[in-house]
């Protein structure tokens, strides 16, 4: 699954969301059955269209009366702000905190952030000014940042400086705002060639960077294929982990359907005490009804906990 394809409920007034008192239309729901999961799993767009439909508030509707408490969608920013205003409204209406969602262009095959090239800092600064507006309208905390490719021509310690003065850049953008960029590492099979890939590497710039606003977006998928040694590579970066994501390897489809012990991961995220949000950046194993089903049986498998 190409990543590119693919928001809290606190800070309404600040937003200036102004919540209306409409009719409220559920969504068929043949499978709620009340269940209240112990993490706050966030599913997104697309992943149950054929219960809800293609509508984003009905798919919105159905995902809170499956007990879910998030969401997240990075393309949220491509989205008309009137589009994002009435999700921002359904949100806060059902309960759904919202997760993540792409903060600027990500350079797949070039260098930018790496190159230390000034005017591709620039750009990546103003996609994130722009990002906070995004943020305000949607009432989001999180937006995903990913450095881009490598620069073959220079030293990885260069290219760390310069990726490292250009989160510092942001994070003085995002600071005064309350914002968090978290920033992705990922795997060499389905992106090879970028600068990102591992968790160590994200703590080191996330310390050298030192601000609230710059974390880590843990990916268990990627750093599954990357890295593995999950948690102990969780625990020693847990102070800068600020958002997860989840998919199961191999296949990037809900857990149970590859080789990662979720059970055992989310009960040791839960006992560390996370209240944040984990992202379902991953798709259906199975097409259909039945396909979407199987995803809201697995996470309550996982889930299974106490």
């Amino acid at each position: 699954m190409d990543r590119r394809k693919f928001l809290s409920t606190s800070g309404l007034a600040a937003s200036g969301i102004a919540l209306t008192n409409g009719i409220h239309l559920q969504a068929q729901n043949p499978l709620n059955d009340d269940h209240q999961f112990n993490l706050k799993y966030a599913p997104h767009i697309g992943m149950f269209r054929h219960h809800a439909g293609e509508d984003v508030l009905s798919q919105l509707d159905f995902m809170a009366d499956q007990g879910f408490q998030a969401f997240e969608d990075n393309g949220m920013k491509n989205r008309t702000a009137e589009v994002q205003k009435e999700m921002a409204v359904k949100m806060v209406e059902r309960g759904i905190e919202m997760g993540v969602f792409v903060a600027h262009k990500i350079y797949w095959q070039e260098p930018n952030l790496a190159s230390g090239n000034p005017e591709k800092r620039e750009e990546f600064l103003t996609h994130i000014r722009e990002s906070v507006e995004v943020a305000k309208r949607v009432n989001a905390t999180w937006m995903t940042v990913v450095p881009g490719h490598v620069d073959l021509r220079q030293n990885m310690a260069y290219q760390t400086a310069h990726v490292i003065e250009s989160l510092k850049q942001a994070s003085a953008i995002l600071e005064p705002h309350g914002l968090v960029m978290v920033l992705e590492p990922l795997n060499f099979r389905n992106h090879p060639g970028l600068f990102l890939t591992e968790s160590p590497q994200a703590f080191e710039i996330c310390k050298a960077v030192d601000s609230p606003s710059c974390k880590i977006l843990f990916d268990i998928y990627h750093q599954q294929i990357q890295e593995g040694n999950l948690i102990p590579n969780i625990e020693t970066c847990w102070d800068e982990i600020a958002y997860f994501q989840i998919g199961d390897n191999p296949g990037r489809n809900e857990p149970t359907t590859g080789e990662i012990n979720y059970l055992n991961v989310f009960k040791y995220i839960h006992r560390k005490g996370y209240s944040g949000i984990l992202g379902m950046e991953h798709g259906n194993s199975q097409e259909g009804k039945e396909g979407e089903q199987k995803v809201v049986d697995a996470y309550k498998t996982v889930d299974a906990f106490v």
